[in-house]
């Protein structure tokens, strides 16, 4: 029987959700193997540590290429100054029973089943919403609003479930620029008119989610290169950017307030390219019941 091929990030936080589930299927030293590889060599990307052995030398000693259980990691140039060539994840097969699941490694899960290369993939739902889903003047609150917000005339792609690491972009601003009787949320920023600080790349997410009307009278700026952000956002009054417990905001003079949405890693299936009993087997796999997602939470 053929392996039931998943797309999934190379690196980073989402990569590291979906491996943290494997660990749980009783797989955790396989799962703790490539996290921890992957933090080591992100640590030498960022000069926090060092390694005598060169870097083709460390992708022989960490890769398993005879043994498809043992896992595979490839050379990805980063875009880092002096563009490094850093070790990130290829890919891993995983057996249960009769079925096999590999974990591919790409650069861009989303697109990947957008070309069809991939029946199911793992990516951040910040992807989903910079990438297919429209724009409206009403907010999109929820991961369960995001499927009706795809149009099926531009893909096949829809949300299946997601993996319950969440982490919101959230509203922050100076407190000079909101009333002390008034809330910091959505209802704010539709009459506010200045200036809404945003990560470039978030920036039509931001739109999505405070709705197209909401953002008529804002002027989108960005941070400065290697600007924190928060520092940006206090600087402009206010905007919106992923926070965990507001400790950070806080420290530079903000006041926390409306979450907007979850960003959270979600599982993708292209529905022309599913067929019912592989998305089954990867939903059990996910056991999604005992997973506290947003995708799941009462609204």
């Amino acid at each position: 029987m053929e392996p039931i091929r998943v797309a999934v990030p190379r690196k980073g936080r989402p990569l590291e959700a979906v491996l943290e589930r494997v660990a749980r299927t009783g797989f955790e030293e396989t799962a703790d193997e490539i996290i921890s590889t992957l933090r080591y060599e992100k640590a030498i990307t960022k000069d926090k540590r060092s390694d005598e052995q060169s870097v083709y030398d460390r992708l022989q000693s960490y890769s398993g290429i005879s043994t498809p259980q043992k896992p595979e990691y490839t050379l990805f140039r980063d875009a880092r100054s002096g563009m490094p060539r850093r070790i990130v994840f290829d890919s891993v097969t995983l057996e249960f029973g009769d079925h096999e699941l590999q974990l591919v490694g790409r650069e861009e899960p989303l697109r990947a089943l957008r070309k069809h290369e991939f029946a199911l993939g793992f990516d951040s739902a910040d992807l989903v919403l910079e990438e297919i889903v429209s724009l409206a003047d009403e907010p999109l609150r929820s991961l369960q609003a995001v499927n009706d917000r795809i149009s099926p005339a531009d893909t096949d792609v829809r949300l299946v479930t997601g993996l319950g690491d969440t982490v919101h972009h959230t509203l922050l601003a100076r407190p000079d620029i909101f009333g002390s009787d008034q809330p910091l949320d959505r209802e704010f920023v539709r009459g506010y008119s200045g200036k809404l600080c945003v990560s470039p790349r978030y920036e039509r997410l931001v739109e999505a989610t405070l709705g197209s009307t909401v953002v008529q009278g804002c002027e989108f700026t960005y941070p400065t290169e290697g600007e924190e952000e928060e520092a940006a956002i206090a600087e402009s009054g206010l905007g919106v950017y992923l926070t965990v417990t507001g400790s950070t905001a806080r420290e530079h003079g903000l006041i926390v307030g409306e979450k907007l949405f979850p960003s959270e890693t979600v599982l993708l299936s292209n529905v022309s390219e599913t067929n019912s009993p592989t998305e089954r087997f990867v939903e059990d796999f996910l056991a999604t019941s005992d997973l506290e997602t947003e995708l799941a939470a009462p609204q």
